[in-house]
């Protein structure tokens, strides 16, 4: 096929557009800088220069596609304090490609999150497609749930439509997100800490293993599928304190709750939250299976801590 993929140079897309290459596909990847742009030209893929807000754009490149995958977001925009404004660009073009896949029989597969689907209890594949279940959010993260069930709604317009849903930690070498800032803050602080008794459970997946799942989906999800690209079901955020402060030679020790935004810094408001997350459905649906290793056992590595 040939595949349409915003974000296609980000920490996911990086991993996704060799994996669809290998597989036979050819990649038309949006681009909105020239480093991007060289990213991808080295990859093996074209390159389609712009922004998620050139609508007409989007629409012309994904008529001309076999399939979208749209894994692009506003991160910078929303860490800034527009994280509204991020999520309705995000709608916008979930809109915009879904206009131009109707009746196309197309795959459209969009990256959504497990965090906060059922707090307190594994979340399945099956949670967050009410309606209703979004009401209690505001703002951006009810634009961001709103935009998930809009893509699923798209099945019955003739789109073969996929969520897939990424657990908060996506690992490997070189990631920046979560679990290097965990790492970062333990060194900074001279303790590795968690919240409370550190039992709350974090899903995780290899960004390699959560890439041959788009490329799964893209060949083979049906319509309206909502797959989970989890591998660790949950790991206890004091299993993962234990290991950095292993590896930095630093102290273990539980952080206030009341501390955490002082000691956490922006990570203060996720680092309590247990929110374990199934991948059985998406495994008996497409057979994948997650070979990379797990989140500890990817911590234990040593590349989150060469990194300095």
């Amino acid at each position: 096929m040939r595949v349409f993929v915003t974000g296609a140079s980000g920490w996911i897309g990086s991993a996704v557009v060799p994996e669809l290459i290998d597989a036979g596909h050819q990649v038309l990847g949006l681009a909105r800088s020239e480093a991007s742009a060289a990213a991808l030209t080295a990859a093996g893929a074209e390159v389609l220069r712009g922004t998620l807000d050139d609508l007409d754009r989007l629409r012309s490149a994904a008529a001309a596609s076999d399939g979208v995958i749209h894994l692009a977001f506003k991160h910078d925009l929303a860490f800034s304090g527009g994280f509204q404004a991020a999520a309705d660009a995000d709608r916008r073009a979930v809109e915009t490609f879904g206009e131009a896949l109707a009746g196309s029989g197309r795959p459209f597969l969009i990256a959504s999150g497990t965090a906060g689907l059922a707090p307190g209890r594994v979340a399945t594949e099956r949670d967050g497609l009410d309606p209703s279940s979004v009401a209690h959010l505001s703002g951006g993260p009810q634009t961001r749930q709103g935009t998930a069930l809009t893509t699923l709604s798209l099945a019955s317009r003739g789109v073969r439509s996929s969520v897939v849903r990424l657990p908060p930690t996506v690992h490997g070498e070189g990631d920046h997100g979560f679990m290097a800032t965990l790492v970062g803050v333990a060194g900074d602080r001279g303790v590795s800490g968690y919240l409370g008794d550190g039992a709350n459970r974090w899903p995780a997946v290899h960004r390699f293993d959560a890439a041959h799942l788009f490329c799964l989906a893209l060949e083979e999800a049906p319509a309206g599928s909502v797959l989970h690209a989890v591998a660790d079901e949950g790991v206890p955020i004091r299993a993962v304190a234990e290991v950095i402060g292993r590896h930095l030679g630093l102290p273990v020790a539980a952080i206030a709750p009341e501390d955490a935004a002082g000691h956490f810094g922006w990570l203060g408001a996720f680092i309590g939250i247990d929110s374990p997350a199934s991948n059985a459905l998406t495994r008996g649906l497409l057979g994948w299976q997650p070979v990379q290793p797990g989140l500890l056992d990817d911590l234990d590595k040593g590349h989150y801590f060469r990194a300095g």
